[in-house]
């Protein structure tokens, strides 16, 4: 491509993923970050007080971390994130069947092919939506042999030990100003663990979607993969185009132990607008 050369030039400009969905949100957090957006996602989702703890401590080391300068031109984006909704609850609870998703959320991950997936290729399926992880879904033969497939909040619910055994251990919150923003402001994001010895035969697929105007969306996946086992893991990112910027910023962490195998692969649709800054 010439150096002057544009994929608008090119005639490539379509983004068949550019429609909104008119879902109103359970609850919406002010904009900007601060500590009582910090302390508002925590008390959402009725963490243990070292959760609570470790994100406040993640702010602190945010907010004394320069922006960096060795990538991208980021000047602009301080004005940015100061109208960035960094919390945006769409329902009340994550459901474990596509029927009980909203209809309005559902319409939308219908649209992108999701449900459909599910049913003739995967191993599970995750749908995020805004800030919040809304169906999750583990085939029941693998279940039963111990895979760990849910929400990031579930896994730090339900399995307390192992969860913070390895949260943080690959991304350290003081890796970079990035990585401290979402180890404060995390939310979403899939808990997957492969016990040993345990070969998934198709892939774990978890979909994140950003909808509303000036989001900004926050996952973090922890995936463990215990000796001798094998997984692959896809994820896919989409948002509308807006005439105002949004902003995505995930942290994955991939502990790979002893003989075991691991494909990660990541799919990032975002429009033009979506400042993308992940680690």
């Amino acid at each position: 491509m010439p150096e002057n050369e544009t994929i608008q030039d090119l005639g490539l400009d379509e983004y068949k993923y550019d429609f909104v969905t008119d879902a109103e949100p359970v609850f919406r957090a002010q904009k900007g970050l601060s500590e009582e957006v910090v302390r508002q996602i925590s008390a959402h989702k009725e963490e243990p007080e070292w959760m609570l703890n470790l994100r406040l401590k993640a702010l602190e080391i945010y907010e004394s971390k320069p922006m960096p300068t060795w990538g991208g031109d980021l000047t602009s984006l301080e004005d940015v994130l100061d109208e960035i909704y960094f919390y945006v609850r769409p329902q009340d609870r994550m459901e474990h069947s596509w029927e009980d998703v909203p209809d309005e959320i559902k319409e939308t991950f219908e649209k992108l092919g999701i449900p459909e997936a599910e049913r003739e290729v995967l191993a599970g399926v995750g749908a995020q939506y805004e800030s919040e992880m809304v169906y999750h879904s583990l085939r029941e033969e693998w279940e039963k042999q111990g895979v760990i497939f849910d929400s990031i909040e579930d896994g730090l619910k339900n399995h307390p030990e192992l969860f913070r055994e390895h949260f943080g251990t690959v991304v350290p919150t003081q890796d970079n100003k990035f990585a401290a923003m979402n180890s404060a402001v995390w939310s979403g994001g899939s808990f997957v663990y492969i016990p040993p010895g345990v070969s998934l035969e198709t892939p774990l697929q978890a979909y994140f979607r950003v909808n509303q105007e000036r989001m900004g969306q926050f996952e973090r996946t922890l995936i463990i993969v215990d000796e001798g086992a094998q997984a692959h893991y896809i994820e896919g990112c989409t948002a509308p185009v807006y005439s105002t910027e949004s902003f995505h910023s995930g942290v994955i962490e991939i502990i790979v132990k002893r003989n075991a195998r691991f494909r990660y692969t990541t799919i990032q649709n975002w429009s033009n607008n979506m400042y993308n800054l992940v680690t």
